[in-house]
């Protein structure tokens, strides 16, 4: 039964009133001198704790009218993967709270530019800021407030609080919060991310990369030597999927599109069956056999449900030029709606391959790419002007050589350095931020949607599962917003599964009710 979407109980339909830019603001309270006093409080509010709600408190008993302004995300540099909140939810947060009778998203570094164009009577700072010794950025609002005749107020207090700390010794559950909000600003419904999932079908799409098979070798632990640190294992089974470039293909066919596959196998019998599965499964497999080299093999030897080892079969060197000749001829010939690039590093993609391959993509077909590598030979941002990137963080780290920089820096950075149009960042567990927007201090630049798992059983394959909803999603609505939910949600149902398999409609959309069911507080 599909959840009612009246049911979902959000923050912003209430309290959105509250909300206002500066120039909003400053025409609903007046110039000064004013009839009602103001005052004004700043920071960043990312996790709301009994320190903020005495701060607020005094601060309000203090005039007449208070305004909560808070930083934006771009400017919040305090840890890597803060803030932890983002700053819609965030200004929802004070919106809601009785004192507060007005919330501003400060676009600048600093409340500087806002205090001069608002003038508030007076402006509050937390006790610390007074005990511990007035800094130069403190001192420069006094400055600012005295500069027109405002008074700075240091508000009582003898605990400090502190949010950094809370968020990392137990970060609050907020990923439906998060993902509520922003559909909101975006005028989505759970009805669209199902309508969107229903577009898929007859998309045609060209996937080109390199073919993995992942093998799972089960074993049972027998012992061990005794004159070396030699563990024994006795055979149990091997279970072999299809991996790699292979099942980026077989999630979009799965998913509805009409799929041709481009790539290089071995003269072997785990290429053959490569190519058996997927054409059993719908795909159009156009191998290019090169008897040089074997079909690449990730061999994960486990016992009692632990991965002891991997054995790989492989050979990571250049495809020849025969051989790439024949592949840009493919992406060239190929009708399609997108091309999916899905790079491994297993001889296919290169500093010396990947311009003759994208000068082959035709003119007006969606372009994606994924650079899913375990060293640092591979680099994301190779892959220039494309419609859609989707790294993840290491990933992206290596193609800087940053191992420092913040999250939403490495993300516009890599955004900027690929020239892409969307960029899906993938964080792991926490999630995914998306980069839509050149401009950065834009409040739509970035935004980000936690993990949606709920059991984690396998991770392998998420980021695949992840590029192909994600591309199938841009190619039929456009939408950045419905490609990183469908996106995260595929991969979330790929978390939830033992192997590297395909996932169907059938299973985002029972992840999708699922989701919108614990957005209800009305079961009934």
């Amino acid at each position: 039964m599909t959840p009612k979407p009246s049911s979902i109980v959000t923050l912003s339909g209430r309290f959105a009133h509250k909300l206002k830019t500066p120039e909003t603001l400053l025409e609903a309270i007046g110039p000064r001198p004013r009839e009602k006093t103001v005052i004004m409080c700043h920071g960043v509010f990312d996790v709301v704790h009994p320190g903020h709600l005495r701060h607020l408190l005094y601060a309000k008993g203090q005039a007449d009218i208070l305004v909560a302004s808070l930083t934006a995300d771009l400017h919040i540099t305090k840890a890597e993967h803060r803030p932890h909140i983002p700053q819609d939810l965030r200004a929802l947060n004070l919106a809601a709270m009785e004192m507060v009778d007005y919330v501003i998203i400060d676009p600048n570094p600093t409340p500087l530019a806002n205090i001069d164009f608002i003038r508030p009577d007076f402006f509050a700072k937390g006790y610390e800021y007074f005990t511990n010794g007035t800094g130069p950025k403190t001192r420069d609002e006094m400055d600012m407030v005295q500069s027109y005749g405002g008074e700075i107020i240091f508000t009582p207090g003898d605990v400090v609080y502190s949010s950094s700390k809370f968020i990392t010794e137990s970060p609050p559950a907020i990923r439906l919060d998060k993902l509520v909000t922003l559909m909101e600003k975006s005028g989505l419904t759970f009805d669209s991310l199902r309508n969107a999932l229903d577009k898929f079908a007859g998309k045609r799409v060209h996937v080109v990369g390199d073919a993995i098979v992942d093998s799972y070798t089960n074993c049972s632990m027998i012992g061990g030597q005794t004159k070396t640190p030699t563990m024994s294992v006795l055979f149990e089974s091997r279970t072999d999927f299809v991996g790699g470039a292979g099942i980026v293909a077989d999630h979009l066919r799965a998913a509805g599109a009409s799929v041709v596959f481009s790539t290089v196998l071995g003269d072997d019998e785990l290429g053959r069956m490569v190519t058996s599965r997927l054409q059993t499964a719908g795909v159009d497999v156009r191998p290019i056999i090169d008897k040089r080299r074997p079909t690449t093999q990730k061999n994960a030897i486990v016992a009692g449900g632990y991965r002891l080892l991997k054995v790989d079969t492989l050979d990571n060197t250049t495809i020849s030029d025969p051989i790439l000749a024949r592949l840009a001829g493919a992406v060239r010939s190929i009708e399609c709606d997108g091309v999916v690039f899905s790079d491994f590093r297993h001889g296919m993609f290169n500093r010396r391959t990947i311009p003759v391959l994208t000068a082959a993509i035709p003119a007006n077909v969606f372009r994606a790419a994924d650079s899913q590598v375990a060293s640092r030979w591979g680099n994301i941002i190779e892959f220039k002007g494309f419609d859609l990137i989707t790294p993840n963080e290491r990933e992206a780290r290596f193609a800087l050589g940053d191992q420092d920089i913040g999250i939403r820096p490495l993300a516009s950075q890599i955004y900027d350095s690929a020239e892409c149009k969307l960029l899906i960042l993938k964080l792991g567990e926490r999630g995914v931020l998306t980069v839509s927007d050149p401009n950065h201090e834009s409040p739509t630049s970035f935004f980000v949607i936690d993990s949606f798992v709920d059991r984690l059983v396998d991770a392998v394959g998420a980021g695949d599962a992840l590029l192909a909803y994600a591309t199938l999603a841009m190619m039929a609505t456009g939408s950045d917003v419905i490609a990183t939910i469908l996106g995260s949600i595929a991969a979330a149902c790929e978390c939830e599964c033992d192997g590297n398999v395909p996932i169907t409609p059938m299973d985002v959309r029972d992840k999708l009710n699922k989701v919108e069911g614990q957005l209800r507080y009305d079961e009934s």
